[in-house]
């Protein structure tokens, strides 16, 4: 099995659009991209952007991930279509079902759900002032399992705490069946809930926590896989995505590679609302360096 490499979009309408970086990463033999998620950001904001400093102007103005997914689609044949991340407790849980079902049949089976809760509690409030955010993670939990269910059965039906809906038909259905659920939570909670329900772990690598809320990501990597042989799963067969944050050094990767990591995403060449020749000149740069890895 060999390393597989992604690239991370900030996605914003000034930069380069879905299409033509989907066509040109596959051009470059990339095997997937994945677009981020923001539907807005509240001005008056008390939750810290979790890297620190001010936050990047490609947040502001991240265009819709499913949209985006269903223009490189059609720009496509081979390349993977994923979201990092959906905010998947931001949404109508039958919209967002019917959307990325849409979405996958668009790319005839090629999307990855990439799901997380976020870090922006006022956001969340403006979706869903029903939902508190301490709440998060088990209705996350819930929703995933909502959308398996919608996306899996000829007719339907759903009863949880915050996602319930009565029997009934929910269609398109994704190619596959199902549509795989990668998750991006990457603290030693995160870590538990992709151990135990999703189809991929996706964290970033600076953000992997051990138990000792210290960064960590061979640790890390070592504890999601001892707690999804735990959960009855097999650990070591669970896709591992990892996020490189910054410019991807050799040396890092090599040590990532020899911990299981199964697929390097490489993110934006920078966040604050990159051009389309920044883009391009940066996956030029990034293809060289995966040549170098894999010679």
């Amino acid at each position: 099995s060999h390393m597989k490499f992604g690239y991370l979009t900030g996605n914003h309408a000034e930069g380069i659009l879905p299409g033509d970086l989907a066509r040109e990463l596959e051009a470059r033999g990339f095997d997937s991209v994945w677009f981020p998620e923001h539907s807005h950001i509240p001005v008056d904001r008390r939750s810290p952007y979790p890297n620190g400093g001010p936050l990047p102007g490609s947040y502001f103005h991240m265009m819709d991930p499913w949209v985006s997914i269903a223009a490189a689609a059609a720009e496509t044949t081979t390349l993977t279509l994923g979201t990092r991340i959906c905010l998947l407790l931001e949404h109508d849980l039958l919209d967002l079902a019917c959307a990325v079902a849409t979405a996958d049949v668009l790319a005839e089976g090629r999307v990855v759900m990439g799901i997380g809760v976020g870090w922006n509690e006022e956001e969340l409030e403006n979706h869903r002032p029903d939902l508190p955010f301490k709440k998060r993670y088990s209705a996350m939990r819930e929703r995933v399992e909502a959308l398996r269910t919608a996306w899996r059965d000829e007719e339907a039906t759903f009863s949880g705490t915050w996602d319930s809906f009565s029997t009934s038909w929910v269609f398109p259905k994704p190619v596959k069946g199902t549509v795989p659920i990668a998750l991006g939570n990457a603290g030693p909670l995160g870590i538990q809930h992709a151990a135990e329900y999703a189809d991929e772990w996706a964290p970033i690598d600076v953000g992997v926590m051990n138990t000792d809320g210290k960064p960590d990501v061979l640790g890390g990597i070592q504890r999601f896989r001892n707690l999804a042989d735990e959960a009855g799963r097999d650990g070591s067969s669970i896709p591992i995505s990892l996020y490189i944050w910054g410019r991807p050094r050799q040396e890092r990767l090599e040590q990532y590679a020899e911990a299981g990591v199964t697929q390097f995403v490489f993110t934006p060449v920078n966040f604050d609302l990159p051009s389309a020749d920044d883009t391009l000149r940066y996956i030029d740069e990034l293809a060289s360096a995966v040549e170098e890895f894999r010679s």
